[in-house]
């Protein structure tokens, strides 16, 4: 076999996802457990993405169709292929043969359980690459090496991988560790890797094995290294509320470096693709679902909830908020306690402050919504929308039963079903006459009153 040469700049990427996660005890896939509100193997898929892959292969295994429907929802470009059956790191990666069959440039191995690798890291693993590396390890200094495999070197130069349990003395006494993560050109792998054998104490394929057999098919392999905290894999429940922890703290320093100010940052939970804008003020005990932007000089007030929203610069939400996916708030928006909105859009200068579920509409510049509105968008069977235009005062306690719209500078009177458009300037009025009857109460708590005095005299 002759060198590979040096890396194309194209990159394809490989990401494992086919173990069963015994550990975990669930019976979901281990991928698909989440980690800052993303399925884990989303977190690699990110990281590699950076890259501008030209292809992308995920192999499947245990629970194939979950993860392949959760893998087109992030990506319908992925290829996903089965590793039926479990017999080694090397094997898995070889069924991906046939869909990267006669794609030029490099592959880099990812692993779906392991979230915290970083594009930097791979970018690194690239540039040794173009510097003449036929394979490239990436690997960590262990506090603890545990059971992980070694990495033995010479200099700069990689000579083998040894698996702790194939491992002597000697070479468990290595503190340089193997994350697993690989890069190589593409066609090189795949030949490598059908010379990989299983005489070891698992009786697998091991992927570590490539690095031997491209020594001995005079390629050079060598190994980058990156902060152990990167490499963390997640086998168990435990491991995986450790990620968490570790997630969000880097989500909140990088918060905090955007210039965010957060009261009590441990109170506050991201999703993995939270954003939010400079001079953004997070108060205690708010949790960010996937899918939120927050821009500049925003406020979210406390014990509030966002997801799949947009917050725009001078909004204020809460505290006690609910903004579902598809919620859109232009500037200057107030969000009230109380409030839900969903899949609507709140213009400029709006408000909607107290006790209201706004669902499928449109809100128009600075209008007014009052407590206790609600938008009656579901008949059941179909989602209605609601429009209401530019200055309008949406009296208190009002039912807008969609499809319905309220024309610009319109009111509606507290306690108003509305049930058929509303003319711009109008004011509607629909709910039953008030009667007064004089005496009534009393007379009718003095009667029941009496009857209870007798039922306990019986």
């Amino acid at each position: 076999m002759t060198a590979a040469g040096q890396s194309t700049g194209e990159i394809s990427l490989i990401i494992l996802a086919a173990g069963q996660g015994s550990r975990m005890n669930s019976d979901l896939p281990k991928v698909l457990h989440e980690l800052g509100g993303q399925p884990l193997f989303a977190h690699a898929l990110a990281a590699g993405n950076a890259l501008a892959p030209a292809r992308i292969v995920l192999v499947a295994g245990h629970g194939a169709e979950a993860v392949t429907k959760a893998a087109k929802a992030l990506d319908d470009e992925i290829e996903v292929v089965l590793q039926t059956e479990r017999l080694g790191t090397a094997h898995a990666v070889d069924q991906a043969r046939d869909a990267l069959a006669g794609q030029s440039g490099d592959v880099i191995v990812l692993y779906g359980d392991t979230p915290f690798v970083t594009t930097e890291t791979l970018e690194a693993m690239q540039a040794a690459r173009a510097g003449g590396a036929d394979v490239v390890i990436l690997g960590f200094d262990a506090a603890d090496p545990k059971r992980y495999g070694r990495l033995v070197m010479d200099g700069k130069e990689l000579i083998r991988i040894v698996e702790y349990k194939d491992a002597s003395e000697d070479e468990r006494a290595i503190t340089l560790c193997n994350s697993g993560v690989l890069a190589a050109n593409a066609a090189t792998l795949f030949e490598l890797i059908a010379q990989v054998g299983n005489e070891n104490a698992s009786g697998e394929y091991y992927l570590t094995d490539v690095v031997a057999v491209a020594r001995a098919n005079g390629l050079r392999a060598e190994a980058v290294t990156c902060d152990e905290a990167e490499t963390l894999g997640i086998n168990t429940r435990e491991e995986l509320a450790a990620a968490e922890a570790q997630l969000q703290a880097l989500k909140r320093a990088e918060a905090f470096e955007n210039g965010v100010t957060m009261t009590a940052p441990e109170t506050v939970f991201f999703a993995a693709d939270t954003f939010v804008g400079r001079d953004a003020v997070i108060e205690p005990n708010v949790v960010f679902g996937p899918g939120v932007t927050v821009e500049s000089g925003a406020r979210v007030r406390a014990f509030s909830h966002l997801e799949g929203c947009h917050v725009s610069q001078g909004g204020v939400i809460g505290p006690y908020a609910r903004l579902r996916p598809g919620a859109e708030l232009a500037e200057n928006v107030k969000v009230g306690n109380f409030v839900e909105i969903k899949n609507a859009d709140i213009a400029a200068g709006a408000k909607v402050n107290h006790l209201t579920y706004i669902g499928d509409a449109s809100i128009g510049e600075r209008t007014n919504v009052g407590a206790g509105t609600i938008t009656c968008n579901y008949d059941g069977v179909f989602k209605h929308r609601t429009t209401v235009g530019a200055d309008v005062f949406v009296g208190s306690n009002t039912m807008l039963v969609a499809p319905v719209t309220i024309g610009d500078g319109a009111m509606t009177a507290t306690g108003t079903v509305v049930t058929s458009d509303v003319e711009a300037g109008a004011m509607v009025i629909g709910r039953s006459p008030q009667q007064v009857k004089p005496g009534f109460a009393t007379r009718f708590f003095e009667k029941l009153k009496a009857l209870k005095a007798e039922q306990k005299g019986k």
